[in-house]
């Protein structure tokens, strides 16, 4: 073979080699590309997770198990009966999403009524109750308000205001199966960690000291969800 042919064929060869690197090269690029991020989630499912909304002293709210009826006090006085819950947020915030938010709600929707409450009162701090009102009898019966007290940590408590979330609260009358709500404003000195006893006319219930143990196991357990959830 004479020299002009062996130079063309190296030359041909080095070229040949450097496109195969080249494509190489274009290859390991591809493989090597970052993978695109997913698109932000815009279907509201973060604001759908609990929150871990944290106050000193409290429980997030958010991961409770706890209803409503779980934690009701019940008296029964002739054809009425009667319903409270406590509205403290160390309470609430062991119930369920649902109940929480229904029982936040009904706090909010009176703010400025209960702040004018504790103002006449000269403290910012009240306890707060969810008490209802039930006919369980045929015809109308009458109720008192100012009947329901609250016995604890050695005293009677007294409302110092009643507010009315359902109309013709103060009527004090309920007709056939009727139902009347309101949010009852005590002073803040009661407290609910303690047992007490809820009181009206002359019907008693102290079942809340049995419920205590069952509210201090769902605290540990909304302890031990949120630090999981985090």
């Amino acid at each position: 073979m004479s020299e002009a042919l062996v130079r063309r064929a190296g030359v041909l060869a080095a070229l040949l080699l450097v496109g195969a690197e080249a494509a190489c090269s274009g290859a390991a690029t591809t493989t090597q590309a970052p993978t695109p991020r997913p698109p932000a989630d815009t279907s509201g499912a973060a604001a759908r997770r609990p929150t871990t909304d944290t106050v000193p002293g409290l429980v997030p709210p958010g991961f409770g198990t706890l209803k409503q009826e779980d934690l009701s006090l019940r008296l029964r006085s002739s054809n009425l009966q009667v319903r409270a819950v406590p509205l403290d947020e160390s309470i609430i915030r062991l119930m369920s999403p649902d109940s929480y938010r229904a029982l936040s709600e009904l706090k909010r929707s009176k703010t400025e009524a209960i702040a004018n409450v504790a103002r006449r009162g000269g403290s910012r701090d009240l306890s707060l109750w969810y008490v209802s009102f039930f006919a369980v009898e045929r015809g109308e019966t009458r109720f008192s308000p100012r009947a329901f007290i609250i016995t604890n940590v050695g005293r009677d408590f007294r409302p110092l205001d009643v507010i009315p979330l359902t109309p013709g609260f103060g009527e004090q009358r309920l007709k056939q199966n009727g139902r009347q709500d309101a949010i009852y404003a005590f002073d803040g000195q009661i407290d609910v960690r303690q047992p007490l006893t809820v009181a009206y006319e002359t019907d008693r219930n102290d079942s809340w000291a049995d419920l205590l143990p069952q509210i201090e196991r769902e605290r540990a357990l909304v302890k031990s969800r949120a630090a999981a959830g985090r």
